[in-house]
């Protein structure tokens, strides 16, 4: 159920992704391309290389779960489940369309591979340390990987959800937080400072581990030991850039809310090339 792609197939991967997303956002005249930008490279190393996973029977016990709590990154999600095998990519054109199954935010039942309706921040750990929780009763290998934002964090049911999962020594929870620093009206830090984000999480008593969430190497190389210390639940503050891999989007507002135009589809596509 594991297959261990390489670095050149994941990084080719995260290509295909990229492209897929900037695509969706024009045909679906949506926003939020650039949040989904910001966490490909972590749900690329998560899909093919970190997590215990099945696309022909993805539902069974044991397998990993993952949940996207930023849910309004979900073109990046979609687009991966996509690449990984869970339904076709042709299914990608039904994104944000009239009749379609991919809808703006994840919703369970829809399409394979998404257990869990996101969207409203500050979910998706409160659910993801019940079902690691359940997987410790029923003495699972199974392990719940939580995808967050970092202006979610400004949401107190993040917290409650933390002192939990540490109180019932949850190991298999694992949160990335997808640090690319802007939220919808503005940068984090000027809208409700998180820093010292990594203190206050092990604070909280998490084990924590900061990396650049756009270097590879770096991903693997913390995923790969998880749990980061037995009896805790394991966070990774990934530091990322909103629009990565596009030039003009890259650490831009604008890009929280703005619709790519035929055009900039083209120079995004054109920029977003195997190397």
């Amino acid at each position: 159920m594991k297959e261990l792609y390489s670095h050149h197939e994941i990084q080719q991967r995260a290509i295909l992704i990229r492209r897929h997303v900037v695509k969706m956002a024009f045909e679906g005249k949506t926003s939020h391309v650039g949040s989904s930008l910001s966490c490909v490279d972590l749900l690329s190393a998560l899909y093919f290389r970190i997590m215990t996973i099945d696309p022909q029977n993805w539902n069974e016990a044991n397998v990993d779960r993952f949940i996207l709590s930023k849910g309004h990154g979900v073109m990046a999600w979609f687009a991966t489940l996509a690449e990984r095998g869970f339904f076709s990519t042709e299914t990608l054109k039904e994104y944000a369309q009239d009749g379609g199954r991919l809808a703006e935010h994840p919703s369970h039942g829809l399409l394979p591979g998404i257990k869990v309706s996101t969207g409203s921040l500050g979910h998706g750990l409160s659910v993801g340390l019940g079902m690691a929780l359940a997987k410790k009763m029923d003495q699972s290998p199974s392990r719940i990987f939580v995808l967050l934002s970092d202006g979610e964090c400004n949401e107190g049911s993040v917290w409650e959800a933390a002192m939990y999962a540490t109180h019932h020594k949850l190991d298999n929870l694992i949160a990335l937080i997808d640090y690319n620093k802007i939220q919808a009206m503005g940068r984090s830090n000027e809208v409700n400072a998180l820093e010292p984000l990594r203190d206050k999480w092990r604070a909280f008593g998490w084990a924590v581990e900061e990396i650049n969430g756009h270097n590879l190497d770096e991903i693997l190389k913390s995923l790969e030991h998880l749990p980061f210390q037995s009896g805790k639940p394991s966070i990774v503050v990934a530091h990322t850039v909103l629009g990565k891999g596009v030039s003009f989007m890259e650490d831009d507002l604008l890009w929280h809310y703005q619709v790519p135009s035929e055009i900039q589809v083209k120079q995004a596509l054109e920029e977003l090339k195997s190397p």
